[in-house]
């Protein structure tokens, strides 16, 4: 009941109160799903990496290329998150690898529950990587655990060098920073260096590496990170 006139209008403090258990009840059952999911991924013996960037720093690319190199030597599954159209699912099944798209319509992230469902649509690959493409977002996405092992960043170098100080929760807990499309880099006004620096204050010791898909630069040390021991399925 409102205090200044008596009316049932809900209070804009209880309005806010009512918005805070909403987000605390999401979150509870998103990291619910999320440990569901690690358990899930462990069953299966899938190490799940979870790929987050604004748009267009060239996720699917790299994926495609990544995917080809890993033929022959370690299974891979791929989900993908846009909240319209297959496209960049038909291109990672291009590859011969299997891929879900999911369409989060007008949610900017995929969740949990989202991930679940699309685990139960993907064939068996014991020993493999799932790669996990999120929604295009550096907000949203840093919010939700997907039960994942690893969370690779990538920022590219038509952004700023300054994207780790003005999105700071993505980097938190991230595992990788990838700079992307360094094959660019005489044309852009971006100091790698400096993007490196200020990603550390957020996580520091945050490894870091610089590729460009298109040319093929800095693919082996992408692939030997992707080896290392703490990224083998349990």
């Amino acid at each position: 009941m409102c205090g200044h006139c008596g009316c049932d209008e809900p209070t804009p403090q209880a309005e806010q109160r009512q918005l805070i258990a909403l987000h605390r009840d999401l979150m509870d059952a998103n990291r619910q799903g999320a440990e569901h999911n690690r358990e899930h991924l462990r069953r299966r013996r899938l190490t799940a990496l979870n790929l987050v960037s604004s748009p267009g720093t060239g996720k699917t690319t790299l994926l495609e290329k990544t995917l080809r190199r890993l033929q022959g030597l370690r299974p891979a599954l791929v989900i993908e998150g846009d909240q319209q159209t297959e496209l960049d699912a038909a291109r990672i099944r291009a590859t011969g690898t299997p891929a879900v798209q999911i369409q989060t319509g007008q949610a900017c992230h995929l969740d949990a529950a989202m991930v679940h469902d699309a685990l139960h649509r993907l064939p068996e690959a014991p020993g493999g990587l799932l790669f996990i493409e999120n929604v295009g977002n550096l907000i949203c996405p840093s919010q939700f655990d997907l039960g994942e092992q690893a969370r690779v960043v990538l920022v590219s170098v038509t952004e700023g060098d300054d994207k780790p100080l003005k999105y700071p929760g993505i980097f938190r807990h991230a595992d990788l920073l990838l700079i992307t499309k360094i094959d660019l880099l005489p044309h852009v006004d971006f100091d790698p260096d400096r993007c490196i620096a200020n990603a550390r204050r957020i996580c520091p010791e945050l490894p870091a590496l610089q590729l460009s898909a298109t040319a093929g630069t800095g693919l082996d040390a992408w692939l030997d990170w992707l080896r290392q021991p703490d990224r083998e399925a349990g």
